[in-house]
C-alpha cells in the first residue's frame, strides 16, 4: 500500500497525524522519520512530497520522494518564508526570469505542460498567488508577455542563472517597491483608525444625551 506524505525536507517530526497514519500498520515511526529525513535532507527549508510503498504482511517500506511544489522552490530561490496574503498591495520579492525558467526545467517531468514555455508560464501562475513580481513586472503581466514570444530566446536557450548586476537591479527595484508599498499601508492603516476615532467621537455625544433624558423626566 502506499501513503502519501508532506513532510518538512530533513527535518520530520513525530506527530499525531503521522501516527495516525502509520500506527495501525505497526511500522516503526521511529525508523521511518529517519529514512525519510535521510532521503529528504537535500531540500532542507522546503516542504517536501514524500510517498511510502508499504508491505502490511512484511513490514517493509521504501521512501520515494519527490520534487518539492512549485511555491516552495520559488520561495526557496527568493529566499522567503512565505507568500503574500495581501497580493495586491504587498509583494514578497522580485524574480528574474532565468529562475523562473530553473524552476520550470525541475518542474517539468511533474507539469502537465506540452513543453518548457508552458512549464515557464505555469511557474509565472504561481509567482502570481505568491506575490511575487517577474522581472519588476506583475506576474499577471508577464504571462501576457510570455505568450506574444517576449522570452522566448531564454526559455529556448534554457538560461537559469541570474548575472549578479542584473540580481543587484532586480533587488534594488523590490527594495524601493517594498518601502512604498509599507508606507502606504501604514498610511491606510492611519486613515482607518483615525476615521475609527471619528465615528466614536460622534457617537459619545448622543450617548451622552440619551442618559440625561431620564434625569429631565424626573424633573
Amino acid at each position: 500500500m502506499q501513503i502519501k506524505l508532506l513532510v518538512e525536507g530533513g527535518a520530520m517530526k513525530p506527530s499525531p497525524a503521522l501516527s495516525q497514519k502509520i500506527g495501525p500498520l505497526g511500522l516503526n515511526i521511529g525508523q521511518i522519520i529517519s529514512k525519510i529525513n535521510e532521503a529528504t535532507k537535500d531540500f532542507k527549508g522546503l516542504k517536501v512530497p514524500v510517498e511510502l510503498d508499504v508491505n502490511p504482511s512484511t513490514k517493509d517500506f521504501e521512501v520515494n520522494v519527490f520534487s518539492p511544489p512549485v511555491s516552495e522552490l520559488l520561495k526557496k530561490e527568493l529566499g522567503i518564508e512565505k507568500g503574500s496574503g495581501i497580493q495586491k498591495k504587498m509583494q514578497v520579492g522580485n524574480i528574474g526570469i532565468e529562475q523562473i525558467i530553473s524552476v520550470a526545467k525541475s518542474k517539468l517531468p511533474n507539469l502537465l505542460c506540452k513543453d518548457l514555455k508552458s512549464a515557464v508560464k505555469t511557474v509565472v501562475g504561481s509567482c502570481v498567488s505568491l506575490g511575487i513580481l517577474v522581472e519588476n513586472k506583475p506576474a499577471s503581466e508577464v504571462e501576457q508577455q510570455i505568450d506574444k514570444g517576449k522570452y522566448d530566446n531564454e526559455i529556448q536557450e534554457e538560461k537559469t542563472e541570474v548575472s549578479p548586476e542584473k540580481k543587484v537591479k532586480l533587488d534594488k527595484y523590490f527594495a524601493k517597491l517594498s518601502e512604498a508599498e509599507q508606507k502606504k499601508i501604514k498610511q491606510e492603516e492611519a486613515e482607518k483608525e483615525a476615521a475609527k476615532e471619528v465615528k466614536e467621537a460622534k457617537a459619545k455625544p448622543e450617548e451622552k444625551t440619551a442618559e440625561e433624558k431620564p434625569e429631565e423626566k424626573k424633573k
